[in-house]
């Protein structure tokens, strides 16, 4: 092999290399040069590249944080909104103002009854009893029974559904029970299980009869979603009546405030009425059906009873609230008069009207309140004018709705109250607004 080969070979190699470097140092010197031309600061101080972006994204930060502050407080504190009750673990599907409007029973989805003492609505606490529904049950509904220490609760189980009623224990004659901190807690005074044929209780209602020769007692209706309805005896628990709707399906079931009507909406556009017929003793002798709302053109979502329970608040799928005289010679075929109707102010993105879940009217008559799945609205009871709304009065849907019987202390006056109770596991309290 040629000597000279070998090293004309290496000698290209060598070239090569010394071209490559060369080339590379004299491309990597351009690029330097055109970056720094293009941004002179970024090599010299890195740190003044990076200052004048920095107050950017703390204002960007800060802004959406401010506005969805001032939107939380927005609906924390609407201008009628007095407080909110805590210590629900679950959705709250009832409560309940007792006869004096100074205690409230809940019930929740967590298997707990509470009831709270309301001694003033702008407390920043309010002390609580706590009442353990039996294993393997919920409470779905509850109402004071004769007073603010007895109360009848629905309980639903898998087999069914049952009532309690709870009272306080007797007290023991003892001079040291005045050292007591503790309230003792309430006891079964009686039970049903399995009522209304298994089925659940969507309402429940109960009142003081004080109609005509009633003696006074605590009357309470239940409603099943089947078809019928029962009364109890508040205080002792005694079945006092059934009626059955003879219709597909009920919506609920109220009793007038002097217990002398029961009236029921069974998703028809119909509603039934039924009397409370009382023996000269003052027992109930009797529950009989007399007499029918017919007017609306859909089915019936709710009703309520006026204060003075002459007259029925209805509210229908058919975009109407209609008022009713049932203070009528019905042994005479005298007919239910409707004394008003007003349209619901409610519309869909398409125009739509919308119906009301929920209706109730305050203690001196002149204000509805209706709801619309988390929607509170106030209306004057007499021209159906609106009168406030709170588009998002609950995180979800409002479950239950209802007015203390008697203004409740707030610092140095007393209002008028509304309790809502919602599937977010919060009761509120409400002011009623002004009329003017």
């Amino acid at each position: 092999m040629d000597p000279v080969l070998p090293i004309a070979v290496l000698s290209i190699l060598l070239g090569a290399f010394i071209a490559f470097a060369f080339f590379g140092s004299y491309f990597r010197k351009r690029k330097s040069e055109v970056r720094s031309i293009a941004n002179p600061d970024s090599l010299s101080d890195p740190k003044k590249h990076s200052k004048p972006h920095q107050p950017q994204p703390k204002k960007s930060h800060a802004k959406p944080h401010s506005h969805a502050s001032d939107k939380d407080q927005n609906k924390r504190h609407h201008p009628l909104d007095l407080n909110t009750l805590k210590g629900h673990g679950d959705a709250v599907s009832w409560i309940c103002f007792s006869a004096d409007g100074r205690s409230l029973a809940t019930a929740c989805a967590d298997g707990v009854v509470r009831v709270f003492k309301l001694d003033d609505a702008s407390s920043k606490s309010f002390k609580f009893l706590r009442i353990n529904i039996p294993a393997g049950g919920h409470p779905t509904a509850v109402a004071f029974s004769d007073d603010a220490s007895s109360v009848v609760v629905a309980s639903q189980t898998l087999s069914g559904c049952s009532l309690y009623m709870y009272g306080e224990e007797n007290p023991k004659p003892s001079g040291e029970n005045k050292q007591q901190t503790k309230l003792p807690l309430p006891e079964i005074k009686w039970e049903h299980r399995k009522v209304h044929d298994k089925l659940a209780i969507l309402t429940m209602f109960g009142t003081a009869a004080s109609y005509g020769s009633a003696d006074g007692s605590t009357l309470i209706a239940s409603c099943s979603e089947g078809t019928d309805i029962i009364l109890w005896h508040g205080k002792s628990g005694k079945n006092l009546g059934h009626v059955d709707t003879n219709q597909l399906k009920n919506n609920m079931a109220a009793i007038s405030p002097n217990g002398r009507f029961i009236a029921a909406a069974a998703f028809t556009a119909d509603v039934k009425v039924w009397e409370i017929i009382y023996s000269k003793d003052g027992s109930v002798k009797e529950v009989s059906n007399v007499m029918q709302l017919k007017g609306h053109k859909s089915a019936v979502t709710w009703l309520c009873f006026a204060p003075n329970s002459e007259q029925i608040i209805t509210a229908s799928k058919d975009g109407s609230i209609r008022i009713w005289n049932i203070n009528v010679r019905y042994h005479l075929d005298e007919d239910p008069k409707t004394l008003k109707v007003f349209p619901i102010p409610l519309h869909d993105s398409t125009g739509a009207t919308l119906h009301y879940d929920r209706l109730s009217i305050s203690p001196d008559g002149r204000i509805l309140v209706a709801t619309h799945g988390s929607m509170l609205q106030w209306l004057c009871a007499e021209t159906g004018r609106v009168l406030d709304t709170v588009e998002k009065a609950h995180d979800s849907d409002i479950t239950c709705i209802s007015w203390s019987p008697k203004t409740i202390p707030m610092g140095n006056e007393k209002v008028m109250v509304l309790a809502t109770a919602g599937a977010d596991k919060k009761v509120k309290l409400w002011a009623s607004p002004s009329l003017s």
